[in-house]
């Protein structure tokens, strides 16, 4: 058969295909793997008990549930979801949102996808706009996104060393600049692969310098506050008329619901509706119906504050203390600082073969990491290499 450029396109290996290739097969195999690389949240015990008593308050309230999976919501979402979202973050942000400021997506994954093509590639007025990322290394999933070639530009971080074997990285404002070919700003806050948090002032001077040149900055808060508030120090989420914020229900333990949230410019919500409907008709509503009730009485910030971050800052700590324990002191070896994820990224400085050799090694050993020789090997979109160098791994 011949398939057009998109399809072609697609069809090639990526990064995130092979990550979620060996996670799905690692999931369903026979085999025990040491699931140390993917994004899937942990299965904790009283997460997973708050689904299981929702889900039996919808099966018992029959109008409730035949409305769940008998019905199309609209292209933005559902109406009472959205209300009792938007009430939600104005009184745990103190914003003033609307409903014209939001829109529910199937997932964080396809609501960055319709963003990254929104500000990138060519537009009508002959320019060829590009999104830019501040600070590298980013969340694996964004590389293959881009529908047109060259629609990235990516900084390298400047990096602090740290006591203890910790660095950090941050953004160097000094080699940072917007063209006038910059569609937007995007990251991720806490960061996957590195949890890394942007500080407050570093964000909030990327939203000033976005301001001066009218684009906005894409922030992905799959980890953030107020939900799933994996994060272990302050970081206020930001609103402003120039940010767009993702949200996702994955890492409050529903990914198989493909909820996600988009908080922008109505405008950009109107476009994102629009989107919506082409791809997918309308998004699920079994997340939705799930999580109002939680969102209406802040059960959720409960969740999130006194189960799951714990949970995530405890085997942050373990995980800190295993490499420490098993690493001799003379492998030159780093981690980031840990701040928020679920993730721990090393750094190998003197690793005598690449992180994709590493990677594969210890997949036939039974571990899944993730290597920051990345994996992807169409980076046709980028204009610097996507990591900093082949000697990181996440696990």
């Amino acid at each position: 058969m011949n398939v057009s450029t998109f399809g072609s396109r697609f069809a090639e290996p990526s990064g995130i295909s092979i990550l979620m290739e060996d996670l799905g097969r690692a999931m369903a195999g026979q085999d025990r793997m040491l699931m140390l690389g993917g994004g899937n949240p942990a299965h904790i015990p009283e997460v997973q008990a708050v689904w299981r008593d929702r889900m039996r308050a919808l099966l018992d309230d029959g109008a409730a549930f035949d409305c769940m999976l008998a019905n199309y919501d609209t292209p933005k979402g559902n109406a009472v979801f959205i209300d009792t979202m938007v009430s939600f973050l104005n009184r745990r942000c103190g914003w003033d949102l609307t409903r014209d400021n939001l829109a529910i997506m199937n997932g964080g994954q396809t609501a960055l996808f319709c963003l990254m093509n929104m500000f990138s590639g060519p537009s009508a007025d002959g320019v060829h706009r590009k999104i830019v990322f501040p600070l590298m290394p980013e969340y694996i999933g964004y590389a293959d996104q881009g529908l047109a070639d060259g629609g990235y530009r990516a900084y390298r971080p400047r990096i602090d060393l740290l006591d203890d074997r910790q660095f950090k990285y941050h953004v160097d404002f000094d080699a940072l600049a917007l063209g006038d070919d910059a569609g937007a700003l995007c990251l991720s806050r806490p960061t996957n692969p590195t949890g890394n948090v942007l500080p407050d002032a570093e964000l909030r001077q990327l939203v000033a310098l976005a301001k001066s040149r009218d684009v906005p900055v894409i922030i992905d808060n799959a980890y953030g506050n107020p939900f799933p508030g994996i994060l272990f120090g302050d970081a206020l989420p930001v609103w402003d008329t120039h940010t767009i914020l993702t949200f996702s229900l994955s890492k409050l333990g529903l990914p198989g619901t493909r909820t996600g949230i988009v908080v922008g410019p109505p405008e950009v919500i109107k476009m994102l509706e629009s989107m919506n409907s082409v791809l997918s008709l309308a998004s699920g509503n079994v997340g939705q119906a799930l999580v109002t009730p939680l969102l209406a009485n802040d059960d959720i910030v409960r969740l999130a504050e006194d189960v799951i971050r714990p949970f995530y800052r405890e085997r942050s700590e373990q995980a800190q203390a295993w490499v420490r324990d098993s690493f001799p002191t003379q492998v030159d070896y780093r981690y980031h600082k840990s701040e928020g994820s679920m993730f721990l990224w090393l750094w190998f400085r003197d690793l005598p073969i690449t992180t994709r050799e590493l990677y594969e090694r210890l997949k036939k050993r039974g571990v899944l990491i993730v290597p920051g020789a990345c994996l992807n090997r169409n980076l046709r979109s980028f204009e610097v290499a996507y990591f900093t160098d082949h000697h990181h791994v996440r696990i």
